[in-house]
């Protein structure tokens, strides 16, 4: 079959090397592409939102598969647009409606959507400029530290946790008289913290069935320690070590389930990925967030350890026949150190040459996330760079062959994180 990936970081870098080693795998497009995903298939210069260029591809190309990379998409309706058209409507999109991504593209839908179904989540209120005076009360006379969240999509950032109130009331104005987030963040939910420790976990759904993905997590602090600006995140680890069985049965219990099922009973069209953030406090997992597509950079360590034919498993989610997959996992340990631009998450620069660039193997493998090719060089094109994913037989092994690497690969300006992992190890 013909695919064509919506994306450029990471996650799509991952998932292209991944569908290219399919037998189903005919002309793999990416639109618009890395420097990686180029080894992987075709780039197309195509905006992942340009609806009308994108159909025209795909008619032209024979295109049998969209598989969309990152939220953009979804969250416009690109299920949508494909379904309403007659000469698409062939084409299976592997993501969810625009009603289904909407569990990502507004918190305060996400969590209507957790409290009719009864999934654990943190205590919350939504404001915006209707009700801002009730929306200052409200924070005033709440307990500390308070998280806001710009209800739409923000790119990762809109995400704030304060620790008084002069400062999230500073936030607070900020976000919606000031649109520090634009549209995303005229609704803002103010949320109950909780306190834990965070981690994702992955479904594959055909909106009836599911199938879990190998579980991860990452680390968005900018500085070791978990210090610093959030960022789209520095690296990953998987699997999850206190992500055992009792507590992943809790999870499939507790939040999958009753999600898939909710979707399913509410009429919500869903075929594709779920992304459950979880915090796991006291050995109870809540939701901290719903996600409509897979994390970055956590694919580069899920996809990896994935020892299914991933083709295949998209094939079952159009076809209805998911529950007839058994899921396959690499026994070995992931670990994900991403490479970054000197002054991400805020200004950086662009077009440094990089060097040192190891060629995959079984046991590495290093995604382009922000690059381009220019001739025989590769530059950087983005703040988040590279993600060297490493496996090995523990954590601690995976982490030091990907630290190894992360000092022989060379661009001006490059930093990273050396404590990936550092709880578990």
């Amino acid at each position: 079959m013909n695919i064509l990936l919506l994306g450029s970081g990471g996650r799509e870098h991952a998932l292209a090397r991944k569908m290219s080693q399919s037998s189903h795998c005919g002309k793999l497009f990416i639109a618009p592409g890395n420097a990686g995903t180029a080894e992987c298939g075709t780039n197309i210069n195509i905006g992942v939102s340009d609806f009308e260029k994108i159909k025209a591809f795909c008619l032209e190309n024979t295109v049998d598969l969209v598989v969309p990379g990152s939220e953009e998409a979804l969250v416009n309706g690109i299920y949508d647009f494909f379904g309403a058209d007659a000469a698409l409507q062939h084409i299976p999109v592997m993501g969810p409606s625009r009603t289904g991504a909407q569990l990502e593209g507004s918190k305060a839908f996400a969590k209507l959507f957790m409290e009719r179904h009864n999934i654990p989540t943190a205590g919350y209120r939504e404001f915006n400029a209707g009700n801002y005076g009730e929306g200052v009360a409200y924070i005033q006379q709440h307990s500390l530290p308070i998280v806001l969240k710009a209800d739409g999509l923000a790119a990762g950032k809109g995400v704030v946790i304060t620790s008084s109130h002069e400062e999230a009331l500073e936030e607070f104005e900020q976000m919606i008289q000031s649109a520090k987030f634009g549209d995303a963040s005229k609704t803002v939910v103010i949320e109950q913290f909780l306190s834990g420790i965070e981690l994702s976990v992955f479904v594959l759904t055909d909106g009836h069935t599911y199938k879990i993905l190998p579980e991860a997590k990452d680390y968005k602090r900018i500085g070791e320690g978990d210090k610093g600006l959030n960022t789209g995140g520095m690296g990953a680890v998987s699997p999850v070590p206190f992500a055992d069985k009792a507590f992943m049965e809790k999870v499939e219990t507790k939040i999958i389930r009753p999600t898939v099922a909710g979707l399913s009973a509410e009429g919500i069209v869903y075929n594709g990925f779920i992304f459950f953030g979880l915090i796991n406090v006291e050995g109870e997992p809540f939701v901290i967030e719903y996600n409509c597509r897979m994390g970055d950079p956590e694919t580069e360590v899920v996809i990896p350890r994935l020892q299914n034919d991933l083709l295949e498993l998209f094939t079952a989610v159009s076809e209805g026949k998911l529950s007839a997959q058994t899921i396959y996992t690499d026994s070995r340990a992931a670990a994900t150190v991403m490479l970054v631009s000197k002054g991400y998450p805020e200004a950086y620069e662009k077009n440094k040459a990089i060097s040192g660039i190891p060629a995959p193997a079984d046991d590495q493998i290093v995604f382009h996330a922000g690059t381009r090719q220019d001739g025989e060089t590769v530059l950087t094109n983005g703040g988040r760079v590279l993600a060297i994913t490493s496996l090995a037989a523990s954590l601690s092994l995976a982490l030091s062959h990907s630290a190894q690497t992360a000092e022989k690969i060379s661009f001006e300006g490059k930093t990273y994180r050396r404590d990936i992992g550092y709880e578990f190890i």
